[in-house]
């Protein structure tokens, strides 16, 4: 059957910008799902998706008219009750056929198959392919219904009364599969085989399509869009690389903007803009957020980074004087970094210290209390790590920061750019001529805010965002805010990943189960809170392996180190490099199935075993050898873990293999004599603690 190439194409108002390209990549994705499905196009279509500000489309290759007739084999029902005993149809027979469409002639060729109970009575026949009319329909609307729609509107149709519920009004639906129109009806539209162009330049209004190849080419010269986001994405992308260079910049580089404005535009045209040099003495930071933000402009930076006074403009028009468009661009930017500066400038007149009062009138939580009471605990907290961690000046500058870190929420410029909170923070504090280290971990003690970000740049930096961030952890568990399922409206998996990166990168020395006991204690007295520090180490540790095993460690070799809760995170990469080490050599297999068998035996005893042998007690030759083993191994494996050599402490574990096997072959540990069956669990608990120091080994047993 003969097979053409087909487009659908659904023209609306301004579609949400940022929600753009994945409309667009699921009507694609939901319109040639269906159409496989249907048998109208093979499973390897090539699916070509289309999305700008005013459409969804898509193409899809080698469509047919009419799907190929499908056989079907309908279960029937037994023979016993569909035939009677001279081999004739009954009443319940006869009225399944009909009700398949079928009648008395079609009993001869029933099937019988038998199910490993009875014969059973099968109807065999073909289904008819769907046609594109019917496939296409049904298509389109279960697109429409599949978009990951942020919010839906109501709008009423050209009657006057009727009224359809969608992202926005629909004007115009497009189908076509080759040269011919595809009858379909959505949304209140019939499909034909025109649309509209740019608003403003397109050559042709409406433009109209005479094949459906032809779509993406005659609306680029006849409507003056560039249909596909991807390349719009890359026109913009091209152009904003060259003005660039031209003006001797390079832009900000930001994908979440270069996908909004490819979002915004039909036909791109990047124009240079600049406004006064004055409004560089506000923080960067500030000018560029609210020319992307506001104004979704590419702040032009020069080659070391520092912003200058010349941004770059998307426009959606190319009108052969720019002058215009530039002119009012800068118009309106002018008010925005007006805005800016006057922020600035205000906020400088009050020292962060002056308004930390302040604080104790915002709340954090209504079971946790006001962001100063926050700031206490985390000031406190800050203050315990510090003098762990060396003490002296670091306790000082740590406690200064922990205190005036929440002070520039505050600030008239963080209340309208709250993602500049801690960022103003520093340069706030550098006006007020405050230590460089305290500055830094004003705005340091965020991060890290996302996967991949950078850590604190400081040690002070460092104690600050660890106060903080466990202080939400320790906080959020204790009234019982523990994420579940995809549910972290408090980000606490984030903020445990940041603990587990400053104390394992940085190689900490603040063993985990004491750092969360000293937080703990700064939450008495708080109606409502249930300290519950085991159930938070649990859920850092569980972050910790998922993370190493993102980063390529197996499971087996994660599990045999963190089931052992390393006290201290900065060990772990050692442990985890000896556990591989050790699973290499020939020795491994034996010992890890040893150490579970020993594991085993261990947990069936009633009560703790002491790891201690009485020498006088040993009898047997394999028992006497295994002990002798662990006299010349432990002290050299001992002292190797003592040292951090944890391959070297592991690696000498291998000299077991030979006695433990021997022992497990010739010694009985459960031995009649309660005396020699108390040794023998005594020399296997010197056993199980000596191989389970780097790592559980038993987890290396397959």
């Amino acid at each position: 059957m003969s097979s053409k190439n087909l487009l659908v194409e659904l023209f609306v108002e301004e579609l949400p910008p940022k929600a753009l390209k994945k409309l667009g990549e699921s009507f694609a994705a939901a319109l040639a799902s269906s159409l496989k499905s249907a048998g109208l196009a093979p499973a390897d279509a090539v699916v070509t998706a289309y999305a700008s500000p005013r459409r969804l489309a898509a193409h899809v290759t080698a469509v047919t008219a009419v799907a190929a007739d499908k056989p079907v084999m309908q279960k029937l029902m037994p023979v016993a009750v569909g035939l009677d005993a001279s081999g004739n149809a009954t009443p319940a027979l006869l009225k399944k056929l009909a009700a398949l469409g079928a009648d008395a002639s079609a009993v001869a060729g029933l099937r019988r198959e038998n199910d490993g109970k009875a014969d059973i009575l099968f109807y065999d026949s073909l289904a008819k392919g769907a046609t594109l009319a019917e496939g296409l329909q049904k298509a389109v609307e279960a697109a429409l219904a599949a978009l990951p729609i942020p919010k839906v509107m109501t709008y009423q149709l050209a009657d006057g009364w009727s009224s359809v519920n969608f992202v926005r009004p629909a004007h115009g639906l497009v189908a076509l599969h080759g040269t011919e129109v595809v009858p379909v009806s959505v949304l209140g539209l019939n499909s034909g085989r025109e649309t509209h162009g740019h608003r403003f330049e397109a050559a042709v209004d409406p433009v109209k399509f005479d094949n459906a190849d032809e779509y993406a080419a005659k609306l680029a010269t006849d409507g003056a869009v560039i249909a596909s986001f991807a390349e719009r994405r890359a026109e913009i992308a091209r152009q904003l690389e060259a003005a660039a260079a031209r003006a001797g910049g390079k832009p900000i580089d930001d994908e979440a903007l270069l996908d909004e404005v490819t979002a915004l535009v039909e036909r791109p045209n990047v124009l240079i803009g600049q406004f006064e040099e004055e409004f560089l003495a506000v923080p960067q930071e500030c000018l560029i957020l609210t020319m992307k933000a506001n104004q979704k402009y590419f702040p032009l930076l020069d080659a070391a980074g520092k912003l200058t006074n010349q941004f770059l403009v998307v426009s959606n028009i190319s009108p052969a004087d720019a002058s215009a468009v530039i002119g009012g661009n800068e118009r309106v930017v002018r008010p925005r970094l007006a805005d800016a500066k006057f922020f600035f400038d205000q906020d400088r007149k009050k020292s962060l210290e002056s308004r930390v009062t302040g604080l104790a009138k915002v709340v954090y939580h209504n079971k946790l209390g006001t962001q100063g009471e926050r700031m206490q605990r985390v000031a406190a907290i800050a203050r315990a790590i510090a003098e762990a961690l060396g003490g002296g000046g670091l306790v000082q500058h740590a406690e200064q920061a922990a205190v005036l870190a929440k002070a520039d929420l505050l600030t008239d410029m963080v209340g309208e750019f709250p993602e500049l909170q801690g960022i103003m923070g520093r340069y706030y504090a550098q006006h007020d001529g405050l230590n460089a280290d305290v500055a830094d971990a004003i705005e340091d003690h965020y991060k890290p805010r996302f996967a991949g970000d950078s850590l604190p740049r400081g040690m002070v930096g460092t104690v600050v965002a660890l106060a903080d961030k466990l202080e939400t952890l320790v906080g959020m568990f204790g009234i019982g805010q523990i994420p579940t399922g995809d549910r972290d409206p408090f980000a606490l998996r984030r903020h445990a990943l940041g603990v587990i990166r400053m104390l394992a990168e940085g190689d900490l020395n603040l063993p985990v189960d004491g750092l969360l006991a000293g937080v703990f204690a700064q939450f008495t007295g708080i109606e409502g809170f249930a300290p519950n520090p085991q159930a938070l180490a649990d859920f850092i540790y569980d972050r910790l392996a998922g993370s190493l095993r993102e980063q390529g460690y197996t499971a087996q070799e994660v599990d045999a180190v963190v089931s052992q809760r390393p006290q201290r995170l900065g060990d772990i990469p050692k442990r985890l490099a000896a556990v591989r080490a050790f699973s290499a050599l020939p020795e491994a297999a034996a010992l890890a199935a040893a150490n579970k068998r020993v594991g085993n035996i261990l947990k069936k005893v009633d009560g703790s075993v002491e790891a201690a042998v009485d020498n006088a007690l040993l009898r047997e030759t394999a028992e006497i050898a295994l002990h002798d083993a662990l006299v010349d191994v432990v002290p050299r494996a001992d002292a190797a873990f003592v040292t951090g050599d944890y391959s070297e402490s592991l690696l000498a574990l291998a000299a077991l293999r030979t006695p433990v096997d021997a022992f497990f072959d010739g010694v009985m540990v459960n031995a009649d004599d309660p005396a020699l069956r108390a040794n023998r669990l005594g020399l296997l608990a010197k056993l199980h603690a000596a191989m389970n120091q780097v790592a559980d080994l038993s987890k290396l047993s397959t």
